[in-house]
């Protein structure tokens, strides 16, 4: 009897990565922006059960909330596979975070200069955690554009902590985002400066 010989494709390495920041950020919008399949999103809708609680000053137009996680997955090659992983931006889903940043390689901190301060706990929380992070600084349309020296001094962020400008709708400019992040990781590793 012929013996049957199974050609399997390696198991891809998977490095996972967060996406931060607060309320009405763009987070959601950043992961359906990049993942190659349809990402999973935890939506739901805003009642009146969260005025009080969720503060829509500057995302008055905002309806859904993520209420878990977003999920989505960039194949960069057949052996290396990014997963992203949303979190929700309210206050009272941050018991979450601990979670979803088990295992994590980095983050994308998204700021949202409406509300610059809501990117105060993300940066906390990472930088506590020696987690490396970039700031991804999502520019609406029509909203003021400030550089991304400006924003790196009214976050107080390390000089080696990388800040730029995105659009977290397009996919190209969220693809920059995570390569400054991988290489950033890269680079904090050969050099062992703390995160």
């Amino acid at each position: 009897m012929d013996s049957v010989r199974s050609e399997t494709a390696p198991v891809p390495q998977a490095l996972k990565i967060l996406v931060a920041g607060g309320f009405g950020a763009g987070k959601t919008t950043l992961v359906g922006a990049v993942s190659e399949i349809a990402p999973l999103r935890t939506e739901e809708v805003l009642t009146t059960a969260g005025v009080g609680t969720d503060d829509t000053t500057g995302v008055a137009t905002k309806t859904t909330t993520t209420v878990a996680m977003d999920f989505g997955r960039i194949t960069i090659n057949p052996s290396l596979v990014l997963y992203l992983f949303g979190t929700p931006g309210q206050n009272r889903f941050w018991f979450l975070w601990d979670e979803l940043a088990t295992g994590a390689l980095g983050a994308v901190v998204l700021a949202d200069t409406r509300r610059l301060a809501d990117s105060f706990a993300a940066i906390d929380y990472f930088e506590q955690r020696n987690t490396p992070f970039v700031i991804a600084v999502n520019c609406f349309d029509n909203d003021q554009r400030y550089t991304a020296e400006q924003v790196r001094e009214a976050l107080d962020v390390d000089g080696h902590v990388p800040v730029l400008l995105t659009d977290a709708r397009d996919r190209m400019s969220v693809k920059n985002v995570l390569i400054t992040l991988v290489e950033h990781v890269l680079t904090m590793v050969r050099s062992s400066v703390p995160a």
